[in-house]
């Protein structure tokens, strides 16, 4: 009670000038942050429902304790169910969908051995990056964005290029195209390849068979029609994989994955996959994730798969509707390879897409976005995934852009 008004503040000087800390407190960090609510309508993340949210903000536990180790075996077995896979090298990678990249990436390519990309949108391109990066002998085939490879043309590229491993992505969410899959897994292995494919942005709203299409390796992440926050990524090898019917095998390799944190044969103990009776410390998981994601697809397999794809088809199909009815043009000319997650809105005439999205968020509190890599500046790219896969959502989007296309400049030229 000695100390008040100037007083206090001199001794507050006095105390800051005698200690050793030279940065002082962050004075950004004394105010209390209050996250925006925002319907995100983008390509991802999505939001997050309460019931993922309160599983999230459950009592931490250890990684390592045997309640988290039973989590993890629900974790597994909900991915099985999602990527219709009885694959028992199946887990949720820590990080999110372009861990699960690297790690397919890594563990099935060894220096120097050839890998084959799909690009028909901005995914392939980073593929075909990360497998550059271990010294893989890359090669791609390429189409026009909005567009898809047929089966001959696959073929023909096996054969050119003899890969140990072909990477194609069913969701390609920069361009808003669902890749047919049935029948590139029998070319794949036809031609003694493995085939890798990305399912982060149609997993839960696409039909998807792991097994049934000769899906060697196969990932997803978690942020988009499972709802759950960013930071987890289900990842699944098959048994071909994991044996010796090809020269590359997780456990028969040559040279060690180039990351340690990404290396299967840890991972795979860490979650139990390996057979053998202890597991050993890795990392520490991620707990509070893994609950979000347990509870993700505890929703999903509640709904069923097959339901949550015909809401999804169907909801795209009302959007698609009423985007047409509006004037505009769906990127997507083929029906039938249209994604129904992420929908590609040709950017309207005249327009300056950035000003589109920004008076959308402004005035709707709606995202909405641009294209990504190769649709960039053609595209307004609008995703309803999981909860928010409704008719009610598509309302909203279809509102706030009439709305937009009234009060956003269009140039005369």
């Amino acid at each position: 009670s000695s100390y008040r008004g100037t007083d206090a503040s001199l001794v507050l000087q006095h105390a800051r000038s005698m200690s050793s800390v030279s940065v002082p407190p962050p004075k950004c960090l004394q105010k209390t942050f209050v996250a925006p609510r925002r319907h995100m309508f983008g390509p991802g993340p999505s939001n997050v429902p309460p019931r993922i949210l309160a599983a999230g903000a459950e009592p931490v536990i250890g990684h390592m304790h045997p309640e988290m180790l039973e989590i993890m075996s629900d974790i597994k077995s909900g991915i099985q169910y999602a990527f219709q896979t009885e694959n028992n090298m199946t887990i949720a990678v820590s990080g999110t969908g372009h861990t699960a990249m690297e790690c397919a990436i890594f563990n099935a390519v060894e220096p120097g051995e050839g890998v084959l990309t799909a690009v028909n949108g901005i995914w392939g391109e980073r593929a075909a990056e990360m497998a550059e990066r271990i010294g893989a002998k890359v090669n791609s085939i390429v189409t026009t964005a909005g567009g898809y490879f047929t089966s001959e043309e696959i073929d023909q590229a096996l054969a050119k290029h003899k890969p140990v491993l072909f990477f194609l992505t069913h969701g390609e969410s920069s361009t808003g195209v669902v890749h047919p899959l049935d029948g590139i897994g029998d070319i794949c292995h036809k031609h003694n390849c493995l085939f890798l494919v990305d399912c982060v942005a149609s997993m839960g709203g696409a039909p998807l068979y792991m097994d049934k299409q000769g899906i060697d390796i196969l990932y997803s992440g978690s942020q988009k029609v499972l709802n759950a926050p960013p930071g987890t990524a289900p990842i699944s090898f098959s048994e071909r994989k994991c044996k010796n019917n090809y020269k590359n095998t997780l456990f028969n390799r040559k040279t060690k994955p180039v990351s340690f944190f990404l290396d299967m044969t840890w991972l795979a103990n860490y979650w139990g996959c390996d057979g053998k009776p202890a597991r050993i410390y890795h990392h520490t998981a991620p707990v509070s994730a893994f609950y979000a994601l347990r509870e993700s697809l505890a929703i999903l397999a509640e709904q069923g798969l097959e339901n949550s794809w015909q809401r999804h088809r169907e909801v795209a199909e009302y959007l698609h509707e009423g985007v047409e009815n509006m004037g505009l043009k769906l990127f997507v000319k083929d029906k039938n390879a249209r994604l129904p997650t992420v929908t590609t809105i040709v950017a309207p005439p005249g327009y300056d897409w950035k000003e589109i999205t920004s008076y959308i968020m402004k005035n709707h509190n709606l995202e909405i976005s641009g294209g990504l890599g190769p649709s960039v500046g053609q595209v307004l790219r609008v995703g309803l995934m999981g909860g928010n896969s409704s008719k009610a959502s598509v309302d909203m989007v279809l509102e706030a852009l009439r709305d937009a296309l009234r009060y956003c400049h269009k140039s005369k030229v």
